[in-house]
């Protein structure tokens, strides 16, 4: 049984992803050559939302595990991570595919994908990864405060 780190599976799961949207679009472009900005759009709102529905249930399990907000997991850096892997490991993963027959993912250099490609896909994993993280955490605080009882006044003093 192999144990991945929290880290490695985002990486794995979104750069995946990030590769299979960016040849989808491929081979949408080169059957629908006039639909690509919508193409485009499409395919950057479904990375989006995947990122931030993972970030959101990242942010809830880590409040619900850790209800004090000073004790809670440093998720920056495991989404920095999986952000950077994802990013670099997707260029390299396109830059090859791109050399397969009917495959075409844009004719760019590893170079360009290693570099300004891999640093897009990582702004689209951080940031939406970590705004996840933050709105996940608000909704089981936002919880708690609800179950809380509610402290009762102390009687006034005469």
């Amino acid at each position: 049984m192999i144990v991945m780190n929290a880290w490695v599976l985002r990486a794995v799961g979104l750069g995946a992803l990030t590769v299979l949207l960016e040849t989808l679009l491929g081979f949408g472009m080169m059957t629908w050559p006039t639909a690509g900005a919508w193409m485009r759009i499409l395919c950057l709102i479904v990375l989006v939302g995947a990122v931030l529905t993972w970030g959101v249930l990242d942010g809830r399990a880590d409040r619900r595990a850790n209800p004090d907000p000073e004790q809670g997991s440093d998720l920056t850096m495991r989404w920095l991570e999986a952000a950077v892997a994802g990013g670099l490991g997707a260029g390299l993963v396109a830059w090859l595919l791109d050399f397969l027959p009917k495959f075409d993912l844009g004719d760019q250099g590893l170079l360009f994908n290693i570099t300004s490609g891999a640093a897009w896909i990582i702004l689209l994993i951080f940031i939406p990864g970590m705004l996840g993280v933050t709105i996940g955490r608000f909704l089981v605080g936002r919880e708690h405060k609800k179950r809380a009882p509610a402290a009762s006044p102390e009687p006034a003093h005469a």
